[in-house]
């Protein structure tokens, strides 16, 4: 399972409104992806305009491919894209370890 891991800074103000914005997204777009296993957000406290966003993935190629390169990247992204107020620093990671 491949962990995506998107840095997300909004435009000041606009919390309550990003935070439905990117659970509707989640629920409507990114959850019906071919490989799509789950996520989790997290909004920050010292930075209230940072989320955290984690998607688990089957594969890297689930998010690279399949989902970035389809009509639903665009979707997506036209429901959360208007709050950002940079592009969203995105990386993957392996699971090494849990308990």
């Amino acid at each position: 399972m491949i962990l995506e891991i998107a840095d997300i800074r909004i435009q000041p103000g606009q919390q309550a409104a990003f935070s439905e914005a990117i659970q509707r997204g989640l629920s409507t777009v990114i959850a019906h992806a071919k490989g799509y296993r789950g996520f989790k957000v997290n909004h920050g406290i010292e930075n209230p305009e940072r989320y955290v966003l984690m998607i688990f993935w089957d594969t890297l190629e689930d998010h690279t491919v399949g989902f970035r390169e389809s009509e639903a990247f665009a979707a997506w992204r036209a429901i959360v894209g208007p709050f950002f107020a940079a592009p969203p620093q995105v990386e993957h990671f392996d699971l090494l370890a849990k308990s």
